[in-house]
């Protein structure tokens, strides 16, 4: 098969599009021929080098395509079958896993970064992985949705436990993580407020339900949500962005607000005066991507048509170097795609 993968780290040049062994079929997997698969900043974190990652690597977690063929104990499905795949890797029998509650799961990892992933023409995963999706769906919002979605919706539905009514500040609301939460807070009769760091971007977060918007690069954060809000502040700050933006989002809460974040893509230290964390009772929520149920409680909302994938733009497979590097330079709004 074809495959782009990489043999050291390093930057986006690395990637080597070429031929790579076709994968082996076990009795309880299924082989899917993959049409399309969405790039996340982990592609970047691992195409740069993680622990563990072993060389030569194939990235790609967002992954949409047609069942080639089943194993023989594999019931639930069929060859030929349009799916997208849970992007996570469990060992599915541990105490955790029996729970429903997989990303605790010590043998969990994320497709693209502990296994090889879907930046090729086909892939073999367990039954569990596989999802039908709707004719209505074209294989590129598929490849949008699972990773983003399913994190955005672990952050605020399960971890913080959204409510209607409650104001929600969502960082970076043109990457795809971002643009997921904005639908999400609105979805549950939330006030949204999103930041970006341009004009394109912010009009975007309106036009996906942001009620207001902040300039992260040109205004302060904490000064903004304190004149939006009329000194009342945030219940949740939806964070993944990290060291750039920490201190601005704590200074946004008030007080008993939850901090919840899945990521650190600017750095990953932060540091505060603990007394500003007891004596406001706030909480400081980690998350990282989400169960099972969580997906499939998503994909409803999604195939019903209440939350939809963003797509920033679409890139041929041999192009996956321009496309990290597109990325990289932060000018998507939403999410970018490989077409396979």
């Amino acid at each position: 098969m074809k495959a782009v993968r990489f043999h050291q780290f390093g930057g986006p040049e690395v990637l080597k599009y070429e031929d790579a062994p076709d994968p082996e079929l076990r009795k309880d997997h299924v082989l899917v021929r993959i049409k399309a698969c969405a790039l996340n900043h982990l592609d970047l974190w691992v195409r740069k080098g993680l622990p563990g990652v072993k060389l030569p690597h194939i990235n790609g977690s967002d992954i949409a395509g047609e069942l080639a063929a089943v194993g023989e104990y594999v019931l639930g499905v069929r060859a030929g079958q349009r799916v997208l795949l849970a992007p996570m890797v469990f060992c599915n029998h541990c105490e955790q896993c029996a729970a429903g509650q997989q990303n605790l799961c010590r043998a969990f990892t994320v497709l693209g970064n502990g296994v090889d992933g879907g930046n090729a023409e086909l892939i073999a995963v367990p039954e569990v992985n596989v999802i039908p999706i709707p004719n209505s769906m074209s294989f590129e919002e598929a490849a949008a949705v699972p990773l983003v979605f399913l994190t955005a919706w672990h952050m605020l539905v399960a971890r913080c436990g959204i409510k209607p009514g409650q104001t929600v500040l969502v960082l970076a609301g043109g990457s795809g993580v971002g643009s997921a939460a904005i639908q999400i807070a609105k979805l549950f009769g939330c006030t949204v407020i999103a930041t970006a760091g341009n004009e394109r971007k912010l009009e975007r977060s309106r036009e996906l339900g942001g009620d207001f918007t902040i300039n992260h690069y040109q205004q302060k954060i904490g000064d903004e949500v304190k004149r939006i809000t009329a000194k009342a502040m945030c219940d949740i700050v939806f964070e993944h962005v990290g060291s750039a933006t920490w201190a601005e989002s704590m200074k946004s809460l008030k007080p008993g607000g939850a901090l919840v974040t899945c990521g650190a893509t600017s750095g990953f230290e932060a540091s505060f005066d603990i007394r500003f964390l007891f004596a406001r009772q706030l909480s400081f929520l980690g998350s990282y991507m989400g169960t099972m149920g969580d997906l499939h409680q998503v994909l409803k909302q999604i195939f019903a048509g209440r939350l939809k994938p963003v797509i920033d733009t679409t890139f041929p497979l041999k192009d996956a170097a321009r496309a990290h590097r597109h990325l990289e330079n932060k000018e998507q709004f939403g999410k970018v795609v490989l077409k396979v």
